[in-house]
């Protein structure tokens, strides 16, 4: 057993307590449309850590929606480490044949909405957090865990922490990686695109200006044009960026020329690439429709509810880095060290954290990313008690630099 393991093994929460706290966080619902839509989830959290002798903050982003924000600190100066997770969740699944707030165990498994996206890492975190403070670690430095809102929508609370000044020397992230060390994630953008046409008898289809045929021309221009220029743009760490056009709506009725159409798309952008250089690609594909169609006119714009007011770019982390190391040290210590660093595929507020807050982020947590927002979602219990101590050895080790 290492120094790290041995000093914290007898002060890691019992199992039994991270999996009670984190059935109580399942059974608090915290999806759009829920009153106070955080703020049971924070008190659950900051009742857990008071109970353990950790005193909470609770920082309001919007009335009834608080930020909870919970640290231990050394005695001596030393690096500071953020533990970062949303409390927020995207709704039950319509249809559910069972209740998805119900925390039901089967097989190993807890089932229910928020346990792997991501009320699973929150607890883990937690947990981790009292480990430290009953070990009297870190000796130095300082960890500290914010539990924030509205990452399923803007991310309003990654914003205020943000924009309230938090400093740190690293964050760890926990979204679900099955525990392994992803190291960045693609940027993302969610956009709309309307073509405006001119209405006109199905009959005399010439008299009219058809904006269902104007978006089947982008998207040909997208796939044969734009999809093979994106493969050229790799980042050597995320791959290419990726675009998919989700939906298209358009037109009256059969028998009407159609006058508006509009595509849905999502944009997953890369290193390589600049915010402008997203538009400008989309821009110049509908210059060329408009200069075949004269009289089209066509707009893009963000979708409403994607972002606040901070771009949602890519973010990496090198390999190298001190944060990296002591996750993977902490994995070495459990029996895990063969396990290859990887990236994210969905986006996360460590794109915020890192690039807007200057501070060097991992996306590291138990569970599937593919139960996410599934009927099915669920999570090993043994991957969130493993969490727990990898969270803690990280920080162990990341606040005690050599």
């Amino acid at each position: 057993m290492t120094q790290a393991l041995n000093i914290l093994h007898s002060h890691f929460p019992p199992d039994g307590d991270i999996r009670d706290l984190l059935v109580r966080l399942i059974r608090t619902p915290s999806y759009p449309g829920v009153p106070r839509q955080e703020e049971a989830v924070a008190r659950e959290i900051g009742g857990f850590l008071q109970a353990h002798g950790i005193e909470p903050l609770y920082q309001e982003v919007r009335e009834g929606r608080p930020n909870l924000l919970a640290s231990v600190g050394g005695k001596r100066p030393g690096p500071h480490l953020l533990f970062c997770g949303h409390m927020d969740t995207v709704p039950p699944n319509m249809g559910n044949a069972e209740d998805a707030l119900a925390a039901a165990e089967k097989d190993g498994r807890l089932h229910g909405r928020g346990t792997v996206d991501m009320k699973g890492a929150l607890a883990a975190m937690a947990g981790a957090l009292v480990a430290l403070k009953n070990a009297e670690e870190p000796a130095s430095g300082r960890v500290t865990l914010a539990a924030v809102i509205d990452e399923e929508m803007e991310s309003l609370g990654a914003e205020k922490l943000i924009l309230e000044g938090f400093k740190a020397d690293g964050a760890v992230i926990g979204e679900p990686t099955g525990n392994r060390i992803a190291i960045g994630h693609r940027g993302l953008e969610w956009l709309q695109i309307d073509f405006q046409g001119r209405a006109a008898h199905g009959g005399t289809p010439e008299a009219g200006l058809n904006a269902i045929s104007a978006a089947a021309h982008f998207v040909h221009l997208v796939e044969n044009e734009l999809i093979p220029t994106l493969a050229r743009r790799r980042d050597p760490v995320l791959g290419p960026p990726v675009i998919n056009l989700g939906t298209i709506t358009g037109g009256d009725q059969p028998s009407t020329v159609a006058a508006h159409c509009r595509i849905r798309l999502d944009r997953r952008w890369v290193t390589t690439e600049t915010i402008e250089m997203v538009f400008e690609d989309l821009e110049g594909l509908l210059r060329r429709v408009r200069e075949a169609r004269p009289g089209l006119k066509t707009e893009i714009s963000r979708m409403p509810g994607g972002m606040a007011t901070m771009v949602h770019g890519p973010m990496t982390i090198p390999p190298e880095h001190s944060l990296v190391r002591a996750a993977e040290t902490g994995l070495a210590e459990l029996g895990h060290s063969s396990r290859p660093l990887t990236v994210f595929p969905a986006w996360t507020d460590a794109s915020l954290i890192s690039r807007e807050g200057h501070i060097p982020s991992i996306v590291w947590g138990p569970g599937g990313l593919e139960y996410a927002h599934s009927p099915e979602e669920s999570i090993l219990l043994a991957e969130v008690y493993q969490a727990v101590k990898l969270y803690a050895l990280a920080a162990w080790h990341f606040t005690r630099p050599e």
